[in-house]
């Protein structure tokens, strides 16, 4: 008889990771050194919106400082409790474009999957926090009118996987999406967007590289780093073997305040992520998600952080500065 823990041994490495990850605010608490007085309030904004985080991307957050720009992104705070003007459940529109079961429809030329709303990081400011993933992604059931809408569409010459996190998906389940999507001829590109190469690179294996090899799409990772200290050695041996595959890498970061939100910062990041072979693509204004105000940059003075990056790096290694609004057909350039 196969039992639990034999089950647990087969699995891969990733996934054993990603079952230990970190879910109980008093244990992330207790595991960083930090005053028991934060649990309290953690234990609330947890319960609307739960903690989530891998032990290796704890790993690399300074114990004792309750302001660490890691720790930052995945401790419930307080804050996000608090009612926010102009801040909503769907600050992207995602609602609207909805063309298919999971299939998002904004603009010309690509479509994007929600796959799964599984992810390895719960981010706190994440503009998905109150996506109906229930109802609204396609998962294994939802493929054949997800796939036919792409099929019907020969516009569409990339398909987009996103979330949740696409890489949450067991290679089995993924390598079967892919082998349904090389068979659309229009098809020429796969764009995946993951943060798990940056809190989880153990997902970065035999298995995953081995199904980039196997499809005909042309093939971009979109990873997701905000902050120098998310790429440790474990990440740039991830993206090294990545990038020696054959996929693109992108990194799209979010501009928040109290993690990123200083020029300096920022040209590091970039400067880290081109010598582990990641081009900056793009750094997002904070989409005006419920729960995220306290990350909010405004807009006149990420236009001024933008100056000062640009007077430190060379241009190919400056991200652009976006806002994505409702119904607009591109996102739009800020500063």
């Amino acid at each position: 008889m196969i039992t639990v823990k034999a089950i647990s041994r087969q699995a891969p490495r990733w996934q054993r990771e990603l079952a230990r990850a970190i879910s109980d605010p008093a244990e992330l608490l207790r595991e960083l050194e930090l005053d028991p007085a934060l649990l309290p309030a953690a234990r609330l904004a947890a319960a609307r919106f739960p903690l989530r985080a891998p032990r290796g991307f704890v790993a690399r957050m300074r114990k004792g400082d309750p302001h660490d720009p890691l720790l930052r992104q995945v401790l419930p705070l307080a804050a996000e409790l608090a009612p926010a003007p102009g801040f909503v459940t769907d600050p992207v529109g995602d609602g609207a474009a909805q063309a298919a079961p999971g299939v998002l429809h904004k603009y010309h030329g690509r479509a994007l999957l929600i796959v799964t709303g599984a992810c390895a990081v719960h981010c706190r400011y994440c503009f998905r926090r109150e996506f109906p993933y229930a109802e609204a992604h396609a998962g294994v059931g939802q493929w054949r009118s997800a796939l036919a809408y792409l099929a019907g569409d020969a516009s569409i010459r990339e398909v987009i996987l996103s979330g949740g996190d696409p890489l949450s998906l067991s290679d089995q389940r993924l390598g079967l999406l892919l082998a349904e999507l090389d068979r659309v001829p229009h098809l020429k590109r796969l764009r995946i967007h993951s943060r798990q190469p940056i809190v989880l690179p153990e997902r970065v294996d035999d298995g995953l590289l081995d199904l980039f090899a196997r499809t005909r799409l042309q093939s971009v990772l979109v990873v997701h780093a905000n902050h120098p200290r998310e790429i440790d050695d474990t990440v740039r041996a991830a993206l090294a073997r990545l990038a020696n595959a054959g996929v693109t890498l992108l990194n799209q970061s979010v501009l928040l305040r109290g993690v990123n939100d200083a020029a300096a910062t920022l040209a590091e990041l970039s400067e880290v992520l081109f010598a582990g072979r990641v081009l900056p693509y793009y750094l997002h204004l904070l989409d005006r998600v419920c729960g995220a105000a306290h990350f909010e940059v405004n807009e006149s003075e990420a236009s001024a952080i933008m100056e000062q990056l640009r007077q430190r790096l060379p241009g190919y290694l400056v991200p652009r500065l976006v806002r994505e609004q409702p119904g607009q057909p591109a996102k739009i350039p800020v500063g």
